[in-house]
């Protein structure tokens, strides 16, 4: 079991620095710098730099962490400096395609309003200067960019863009356009001279268009590390990611800067007490996950559980767990997913699992007759013996961005 102490700071200066610096508390560790620079720029003695402090060995934590864990292939393949797939947009956004300085001006306009998976969605903001007639000449052009399908309006588009890039012959490309069209109702086609064919060729397609650079837009940075040492298990910070703060009065004692002054040192403290609450609620996870770390599942646990044993409520813990990570040998997991709710009256049983338990049952379910949520609804109620119903199956799917079995078995299908 662990084997450390909480240290209590005292309640009333934890109280107020979460008062005064909460945004501090609720940052997640990529946004802090840009969140401090904010205090930096109104206070004239306090001085914000990017800091990676290094081990005595030379390197820094993070690094030293991943080498000897079982991730740390991907960690050094993140590395390797790469371009945003958004400056590749723009290095390609050259004559002939787009002759003019105003068509280039808008094809860079129509890139901000790509959404995460390298659709457009209009934007007034962003393109009130432009008529809708212009803006559609301009973002057609983007058919022939890579990757393929970016700019379309969705995954219809895309594959009509990907399309409009292979040379077909005239019946093969026209019944493509007719499967893409009629997408949702495929099935009916089955029987046609050209379905196999036409099928194939969907299938080269890759939507949605930003899909191989998701996992480099994931890359995520831990606010704690768990690990395994000489038997224990242990918590750390993962303090290299911290910003530095320095503050510099130049012996400067007038009346009129102490505000500056006590600002300045507030900000400093309240930087220590993210690091101590989130060590804190770092512990405080292990040791009511320890099963979890052991490799068995996460258990029910709530804010409200911390709270309690820290001393603080139920809203600063949900705050201060928002948009962090931590890493350990099963993963890089949000703190979030740490906290769930018991589904049974002796407590065994968390939401989370039951969720992980339907993932498991889709992984592995015969693609040509999927499980229906009435079906998993059985299903999971033979595996854990609660009393949930088919509504609450549907919202945990889609809460997984899991399709519906009619979904599912479409998809099958175009997979093959």
């Amino acid at each position: 079991m662990l084997k450390q102490k909480i240290s209590q700071v005292p309640k009333s200066k934890i109280s107020q620095t979460l008062r005064s610096w909460l945004p501090i508390l609720q940052a997640n560790i990529e946004d802090l710098k840009e969140n401090l620079d904010q205090f930096s720029q109104e206070n004239p003695f306090l001085s914000v730099k990017d800091s990676i402090q290094t081990c005595a060995n030379g390197k820094n934590y993070f690094d030293s962490f991943y080498k000897h864990n079982v991730n740390s292939a991907l960690v050094d393949s993140k590395g390797i400096a790469k371009k945003s797939v958004y400056e590749l947009l723009n290095e390609q956004i050259l004559p002939p395609l787009f002759p003019t300085s105003k068509s280039q001006e808008l094809a860079k306009k129509i890139i901000e309003c790509l959404n995460e998976e390298g659709y457009f969605e209009y934007d007034k903001n962003i393109l009130k200067e432009y008529s809708l007639e212009e803006l559609e000449r301009v973002r057609l052009r983007f058919r022939f960019l890579d990757p393929v399908g970016v700019g379309s309006k969705d995954y219809k588009e895309a594959f009509l863009f990907a399309l409009d890039n292979m040379q077909l012959d005239e019946k093969l490309d026209e019944f493509c356009r007719v499967l893409i069209m009629n997408f949702e109702n495929i099935q009916k086609y089955t029987k046609e001279p050209l379905y196999k064919e036409a099928l194939g060729v969907i299938k080269r397609f890759s939507t949605p268009p930003f899909l191989e650079y998701f996992e480099d837009s994931r890359v995520i940075v831990p606010d704690i590390f768990v690990y395994k040492e000489e038997g224990e298990i242990k918590v750390k910070i993962n303090d290299d990611y911290y910003p530095e703060i320095s503050i510099q009065t130049d012996g400067l004692e007038h009346d009129f800067l102490s505000h500056y002054i006590k600002e300045a040192k507030n900000l400093v403290d309240a930087l220590a007490m993210r690091k101590a609450t989130l060590y804190k609620i770092g512990l405080m996870i292990v040791e009511y996950q320890y099963d979890f770390f052991m490799g068995k599942e996460i258990k029910p646990m709530t804010f409200k559980d911390l709270a309690l044993d820290l001393g603080r409520n139920a809203s600063t813990i949900s705050r201060a767990v928002a948009n962090k990570y931590l890493s350990c040998e099963r993963g890089l997991i949000p703190l979030r997913d740490f906290f769930s709710f018991a589904l049974d009256e002796e407590g065994e049983t968390s939401n989370v699992g039951v969720k992980e338990f339907i993932v498991n049952l889709v992984k592995n379910e015969n693609h040509n007759k999927p499980l229906s949520d009435s079906k998993i609804l059985d299903l999971i109620k033979k595996q854990f013996h609660i009393d949930i119903g088919r509504r609450t199956i549907t919202k945990y799917r889609k809460h997984l961005n899991i399709a519906s079995s009619t979904d599912r078995k479409k998809l099958y299908e175009l997979e093959g």
